[in-house]
């Protein structure tokens, strides 16, 4: 019994000094471990960094040999091939393609068919107002984009209406690698002016665009052209623009050029404030020829055929909200856009016989709206805006025709939830004072849905 004793302790006491021991080799194991992961990924690294070197040095060859000539193009195809099969990846080189899906229901109190702004002439089949009644397929965006090389990306984005009918929004090349923040956009593509020019219809926060856009800018103004940008090397966001276009679009008109039919010029600036503030504004000019432009007034006797130029201004500011820069639950965003414009040219109205006149004329607009995330996956936003249609001037014999400023105003209440990033439903309910005398009750319910890869939207 006294010899059971004392074994008994020391086994007592031996148990936990094997589980510290089994310890203690667990940890040098683990740290053995880190250590060759460590010393593999410094290898690796050391590797991938010679073979860049040795990369650089071959295509810097043929520039510093006279006797080498340079190597055609075709010779570096079968590389990306090799590179393909060895990730596994057969679709790499493939576009992204993505679908966005739109549809709304819309209840007016006012026949959206004789929809009109008061005192703004518009071209004929001008897409303004609350659109139809009842249930209908809102437009459905096809978007297609790739690297084209090391140089060029494309892009294309395809609407197909709910008429059946389909327009190219956008179709444009643009450079990716120009360097000393140039860059350079051609083809067909929303021109930057402003803040929500240049917005797909999907990203706005709205159902519609407000009246300012509607009534100067056909909705939202696209050409087919060249556009040249320059990003400052500046801690502070600066970008200048210049476009050069075809002017097909209102406030221009179609015709057959030589020289560019539209000319923009943009700049934009903005910056952090802190952790939880940013801002962007701006100021944009266009200038636009028109050539046989019919425009039509429900308020006139007839259309008149306008030949001219117009000159539009608009001064854009955003600043938004999130704390410490976390937009997952909750932020704010305050826009607003003031728009002016000014026609000028002669326009012919047939009463009773051709008859032409000088036509002078400067409207303006502006919208003020802010939208706020006061939970995840909810939103709540109102616009309120107006118009000033400003009074034309004709010569004299238009002398009888009196004309007054109209002022068409508008507000509107949304509220969206967003069951994830890629799907939205949205209820607005708008008190539209476009027409003469007359308040047009709209209310709409729309969902967006979004399929395949979608590119980042901007600020």
């Amino acid at each position: 019994m006294h010899r059971l004793l004392p074994a008994s302790i020391a086994l007592a006491l031996a148990a936990p000094m094997g589980a510290m021991a089994d310890t203690t080799s667990d940890i040098a194991a683990l740290k053995q471990e880190i250590a060759d992961m460590r010393a593999a990924y410094e290898a690796r690294l050391k590797q991938m960094e010679e073979r860049l070197k040795a990369a650089e040095a071959s295509s810097a060859a043929p520039a510093t040999a006279q006797a080498a000539p340079p190597a055609p193009p075709v010779a570096a195809a079968p590389a990306p091939a090799a590179n393909t099969a060895a990730s596994g990846n057969s679709n790499s080189f493939n576009p992204a393609m993505s679908l966005i899906l739109s549809g709304t229901y819309a209840r007016t109190s006012k026949d959206p068919s004789s929809y009109f702004i008061n005192g703004f002439k518009l071209p004929e089949g001008a897409e303004v107002g609350p659109g139809t009644r009842g249930f209908s397929l809102a437009e459905t965006e096809l978007g297609i984009s790739a690297n084209i090389d090391p140089w060029l990306r494309g892009s294309a984005n395809i609407s197909l209406h709910p008429d059946d009918s389909v327009s190219v929004e956008e179709a444009f090349v643009q450079t990716t690698s120009l360097g000393n923040g140039l860059g350079i956009k051609a083809g067909r593509f929303f021109s930057s002016i402003g803040y929500l020019n240049s917005q797909h219809a999907h990203t706005w926060d709205f159902v519609d665009n407000p009246l300012a856009y509607q009534a100067m800018l056909g909705t939202q103004y696209g050409d087919d052209g060249v556009q040249f940008t320059w990003l400052a090397p500046t801690d502070q966001f600066i970008e200048l623009g210049l476009e050069l276009g075809r002017g097909r679009s209102f406030p221009g008109s179609d015709a057959s050029r030589n020289g560019a039919g539209m000319t923009a010029v943009t700049a934009h600036t903005g910056g952090d404030i802190g952790d939880s503030h940013n801002w962007r504004a701006g100021v944009s000019y266009l200038r636009a020829k028109a050539s046989d432009q019919t425009l039509v007034d429900p308020l006139a006797v007839s259309p008149g055929v306008f030949n001219g130029n117009t000159s539009v201004i608009v001064a854009d500011a955003v600043w938004k909200w999130a704390p410490n820069g976390n937009a997952t639950r909750t932020n704010f965003k305050l826009q607003g856009e003031y728009i002016r414009s000014r026609r000028d040219g002669v326009i012919t109205y047939d009463s009773g016989g051709p008859m032409d006149s000088v036509y002078r004329v400067a409207q303006s607009g502006w919208y003020l709206q802010g939208v706020y995330q006061f939970m995840p996956r909810w939103r709540a936003g109102l616009r309120t805006e107006r118009l000033n249609s400003g009074v034309p001037t004709f010569d004299t014999n238009m002398s009888p025709l009196m004309f007054e400023a109209r002022h068409p105003r508008k507000t509107t209440l949304m509220l969206d939830y967003s069951p994830s990033e890629f799907s939205r439903v949205r209820l607005q309910f708008a008190r539209d004072r476009s027409r003469v005398f007359e308040g047009d009750n709209q209310l709409f319910l729309q969902y967006q849905m979004s399929l395949g890869a979608h590119g980042a939207h901007s600020y």
